[in-house]
């Protein structure tokens, strides 16, 4: 049964949209694994700052049956669709990493090159999954986080209180 990794993000009532979506998530997952939560200022645009994760999953379904019900929770969680991609949002949720599938077709890409571009993506899939190697560059991702440009970092961990 592969793992799959999902990248949560949220800057509008983060309190309430991540829990929110973890709950979701269980509901159509199981049990969970769960990165630290870090906290970090908006990119590509002036806004709130942002909370990601990821999450740890196990599952048989379908990459597309799982985009598809990423999408739905982000629709019951009140995100626009329409928005820019780089805005305020009540909740992202990306396949960020699916077992060892290299996937790029159409709005499907497993795995995301957010991995490799965003902290907010790398470190915590790092924290949780360091030993594992990004399915084309075959390289860690504790190593990929330890080589990654952290000059203006403005990332930290933090303790929700939900």
């Amino acid at each position: 049964m592969p793992t799959g990794y999902i990248s949560i993000g949220s800057n509008i009532e983060k309190e309430k949209h991540i829990p929110a979506s973890i709950k979701a998530l269980e509901a159509c997952y199981g049990q969970l694994t769960l990165s630290s939560i870090y906290e970090s200022d908006s990119i590509g645009f002036s806004g709130d700052s942002f909370y990601n994760l990821i999450v740890g999953f196990n599952s048989n379904l379908d990459v597309q049956e799982i985009v598809a019900q990423l999408r739905q929770i982000e629709l019951d969680n009140g995100r626009n669709r329409d928005c820019k991609k780089f805005s305020a949002r009540t909740l992202d949720l990306d396949l960020a990493l699916y077992g060892d599938l290299i996937i790029n077709e159409g709005r499907i890409q497993i795995p995301r090159d957010e991995i490799e571009k965003y902290a907010f993506v790398l470190e915590p899939l790092a924290e949780m999954a360091g030993h594992l190697r990004h399915p084309v560059s075959q390289i860690r991702y504790a190593e990929l986080w330890d080589n990654f440009d952290k000059t203006n970092l403005k990332q930290h961990r933090v303790t929700p209180v939900w």
